[in-house]
């Protein structure tokens, strides 16, 4: 099987880590009081200023990106950054569900594939919509560093990767409370040998060995922008040069800090009782008030079904859907009497992979892996230019 892992170089800010590192772009998109906050605790230099939150899409685009480029350049030539000798990275993230565990390494993007129908060592997880790229793929084009926050699963049902790493004393690299109560952080530095042979364990027989768990349109962007300047290389660069892979954090699916929560829908706008006759004449249900909790399989089958009934009722009839976390929020949304609640199953982790099999997709908003605080956050960075 191909290998579709490498052993980077990464950076790590120096000085006030707090200060630097921030959550994923791709949340509290509705909530510019957030990112206001997180602008006021920010260093003079943070990984805020290597992105764009997707709260400010569409406004300044173009000079947002210049700006962040421009900020990569000035931390390095000011000296802000450490780049560590190759290695991994064993971070340890404390959360109310538990200890999460992950590993900082590259991914080669040409073993990786969202296409429908291909098969690939790492596969997207969820449909990616072409119109969500162009952003993320201008913020790559012209940058000398990343700091993603994609995260990817293996399959280590057995925990042979961790328990393998605790029997190691690594040099810790930081210790720290992320900002904005996003819990406890710790780093720990995994050196080329020992990196090499657990990044080789990772890969399984059977495909995809990876799937893209949080970040599927990061690293879709990613993969778009290699392609785009791939023709322009020779065959000889291609073979390693730092854009034909990604830096992403690596997490075991079978960690029991890793959790998989539905994500619900709602119909809002809607004749109550006329929206439930449709739905419950296609799919049996159990009713409680105004929520619906159909008699489905867990999964992307079963999903797909409650959400072509929707799209159906509401090109027929009128109203709009929507996407919610958590049952208690749904249950508060849905006691508007225009409005019905569907409460969808979380899906299986021993589902998971097989689903994937065949280059399948999960819909869109099948799952989500915990609040918008719990996701990752920037904190490693790794160069996808010479310049």
């Amino acid at each position: 099987m191909k290998h579709c892992l490498r052993v980077p170089r990464i950076f790590i800010p120096r000085g006030n880590m707090a200060a630097f590192s921030v959550v994923a772009c791709d949340q509290f998109t509705s909530d510019r009081a957030y990112w206001e906050r997180v602008r006021k605790k920010a260093g003079d230099i943070s990984a805020l200023d290597f992105i764009l939150p997707e709260v400010y899409l569409g406004e300044e685009d173009e000079e947002r990106a210049k700006a962040a480029h421009e900020c990569m350049y000035r931390a390095l030539e000011e000296d802000r950054l450490e780049k560590l000798v190759r290695g991994c990275v064993l971070t340890k993230r404390y959360l109310k569900a538990g200890v999460r565990q992950g590993i900082l390494a590259a991914i080669d993007l040409e073993a990786y594939t969202s296409e429908y129908g291909v098969s690939s060592p790492i596969r997207s997880s969820e449909e990616v919509v072409p119109s969500r790229l162009p952003p993320r793929v201008a913020m790559r084009r012209g940058a000398i560093l990343e700091f993603p926050h994609a995260v990817l699963f293996y399959k280590d049902k057995k925990n042979k990767i961790a328990r393998i790493l605790e029997d190691e004393d690594l040099e810790q690299l930081y210790d720290f409370e992320l900002m904005e109560g996003g819990g406890r952080v710790t780093g720990h530095f995994i050196p080329q040998d020992l990196a090499e042979y657990v990044l080789d364990a990772m890969q399984t027989k059977g495909e995809p060995c990876l799937a893209v768990a949080d970040g599927n349109h990061s690293v879709a962007a990613a993969k778009a922008y290699w392609e785009e300047i791939k023709p322009s290389l020779s065959l000889v660069d291609q073979l390693n040069h730092p854009a034909r892979f990604m830096l992403v954090e690596l997490e075991n699916i079978y960690d029991e800090a890793v959790i998989f929560h539905p994500i619900h829908r709602i119909l809002k706008g809607v004749d109550r009782e006329t929206a439930i006759d449709f739905i419950t004449a296609s799919v049996r249900c159990k009713r409680e008030g105004a929520l619906l909790y159909p008699a489905l399989h867990a999964g992307g089958e079963g999903v797909k079904k409650i959400d072509d009934l929707l799209e159906t009722y509401v090109r027929q009839n009128g109203g709009s859907i929507d996407y919610i976390h958590g049952e208690q929020e749904l249950a508060a949304l849905a006691k508007d009497e225009n409005s019905v609640g569907i409460v969808l199953k979380a899906i299986e982790k021993d589902d998971f992979f097989d689903e994937l099999k065949g280059g399948h997709n999960f819909p869109k908003k099948t799952f989500s892996l915990g609040e918008g605080k719990e996701k990752r956050y920037y904190l490693e960075g790794r160069e996808i230019s010479y310049d």
